[in-house]
């Protein structure tokens, strides 16, 4: 039975770089006739697509997502699995693709390039060369995720060469993750097959990566914020830019997506048409997605906003599905399985003392939104015969757990994250996604860690006698309930601050605090890392 609908907007044509009162004829689920109208309400643009995120850090299912994402105008992603991968490998992955192809929400997801990540940390699972290419021979993935270990490209490692062939052999884009590189060794990483990257950080960084041939993912998420410096990118190189989240944590999915970076852009000078080839075309050209863009003849896929400055979403519509309107996800809830790994035990009080060796300390220094550290040398605070955290001097604990296996905890210490008191602890951290815990006395690390345990995965807050943790079932990653995640994860967020946070997001930073491949210190469950050097460093500094 032909379904047809009809609608009258004024129609924002991307080709055509002009705004026109139209009436559009929407046939089973495509654009069947643009005409012009007398009369239309509202503005009728391509849906927003992000570019590059990781669907786990929302903490919710890729079903749950995409509840959420509607409302903010976004009809699709470029989805890296890499977090569930790494717990549960390829069967993850395929865990996100079918609970996702449940909803009309157009994911395109990737097969993980660097699962684990490094050799220097315990991960859950591996995914091979031959795993790559059987996702591609399947048709189940649609690009290469994000090529994290650039060493390894740089240095000709066989294993990620094989899996970059793989993807150029199924005509596959290749996704870079390469923060700093710049000039020849940029142009080398490029040659290798990437064409992508969203770890930039500063305007010249991006500008050397697109002359080598990349383009640049604008990202803009919970922890890690570049838009400010890659804004003149939109100016200057449209054509090359997108936008991206990365990672966005459920409080800050729930207020706003891509549309809030497309209104900012906006409100600092840059062209209507070029931020929305930027935010609405740009992916869908560069990954293939089967993405409409509101031309006769597409998907009907798009959205109706009240106006062009702030882009509040009236209407989603996928696939000629209104999936969004007046307020209300009309996107079904998907009830699934809780696949999980999870086989430590909570380490004793003991095993967080930290014996003395040394009068200074190397110390992770956190920076507020970003995911890079810096190596601070820091005298240490000594009493008996062990190191101790001393929150008056911001000098606090941060411990990282094997949660495949039982094994006595990884001890550093951290400066940035501001508590005086008790301590914050998840099992979402990248990219292996053991316990990682940061706090001010071991007897609150313990009790954090405990918790976590204890559920088997999700966030936990200690503050004195009080424990508060935020139960995450779907691989110690991800909740089945979108709404109870958003509403739990603000309370713990803000019970962070009470205990003395600063950061703008205390628990999406201590998720990148074991992220290895991300310069310059962090903390593994194997020991204290040195990105520069790519190798394990004492926690003491020799005199």
């Amino acid at each position: 039975m032909t379904e047809s609908v009809t609608i009258n907007a004024h129609i924002v044509d991307l080709d055509a770089r002009r705004i026109a009162p139209s009436t559009v004829r929407i046939v089973d689920g495509r654009i069947a006739d643009i005409a012009p109208t007398a009369s239309a309400d509202g503005f009728a643009l391509p849906g927003f697509v992000d570019a590059h995120v990781h669907v786990e850090s929302s903490m919710m299912v890729p079903s749950e997502f995409a509840r959420f994402a509607v409302r903010h105008g976004t009809v699709g992603t470029v989805s890296d699995p890499h977090e569930i991968a790494n717990v549960l490998g390829v069967d993850g992955v395929r865990f996100m693709r079918e609970n996702g192809a449940r909803t009309p929400f157009k994911f395109c997801w990737g097969a993980p390039s660097c699962v684990p990540a490094t050799c220097f940390e315990t991960a859950g699972a591996t995914v091979t060369p031959a795993d790559v290419h059987e996702l591609f021979a399947l048709g189940e993935v649609g690009y290469l995720s994000e090529v994290m270990n650039y060493p390894g490209v740089l240095a000709g490692d066989p294993d990620l060469l094989a899996k970059i062939a793989a993807a150029r052999k199924f005509g596959k884009p290749v996704d870079g993750h390469a923060p700093g590189l710049r000039g020849d060794t940029a142009a080398r990483y490029a040659a290798a097959g990437i064409t992508t990257d969203h770890e930039c950080v500063t305007l010249d960084e991006a500008l050397d990566k697109i002359a080598a041939g990349m383009k640049i993912l604008i990202r803009e998420g919970s922890a890690a914020r570049n838009f400010a410096a890659l804004e003149p990118l939109l100016h200057s190189h449209p054509d090359r830019c997108m936008f991206c989240s990365d990672d966005l944590h459920p409080d800050a999915l729930a207020v706003g997506h891509i549309n809030r970076l497309v209104s900012r852009a906006i409100a600092g000078g840059a062209d209507l048409f070029e931020v929305l080839r930027a935010a609405c075309r740009n992916p869908v050209d560069h990954y293939q997605l089967p993405v409409g863009q509101l031309r006769v003849g597409d998907p009907a896929d798009f959205i109706i906003v009240t106006d062009l400055a702030e882009f509040c979403v009236r209407e989603t519509w996928i696939a000629g599905q209104c999936v969004f309107s007046a307020g209300t996800t009309r996107i079904a809830r998907v009830d699934c399985l809780a696949p999980n790994r999870f086989a430590t035990v909570a380490p004793p009080i003991e095993a967080f003392r930290v014996p003395a060796r040394g009068p200074f300390l190397r110390v992770i220094g956190a920076r507020d939104g970003q995911l890079v550290t810096d190596l601070v040398e820091f005298p240490a605070t000594i009493k008996g015969d062990h190191a101790v955290a001393d929150p008056g001097r911001d000098l606090l604990k941060i411990a990282v757990i094997n949660r495949y296996a039982p094994a006595p905890p990884a001890i550093g210490f951290i400066r940035g994250f501001g508590l005086t008191r008790g301590a914050i602890a998840g099992s979402v951290a990248h990219d292996s996604h053991n316990i990682v815990a940061v706090g001010a006395d071991d007897a609150s690390l313990a009790r954090a860690v405990a918790a976590l345990v204890d559920a088997q995965g999700g966030l936990a807050i200690v503050d004195g006698d009080t424990c508060d943790t935020l139960p995450l079932e779907v691989a110690g990653l991800m909740s089945r309930d979108g709404e109870a995640i958003a509403v739990g994860y603000a309370r713990l967020d803000a019970a962070a601050r009470r205990l003395g946070s600063t950061l703008g997001a205390p628990y999406m930073t201590l998720s990148f605090m074991a992220l290895l491949v991300i310069p310059r210190l962090k903390l593994s469950d194997r020991g204290l890392f040195d990105g520069e050097t790519f190798a394990f460093t004492d926690l003491f500094k020799a005199p």
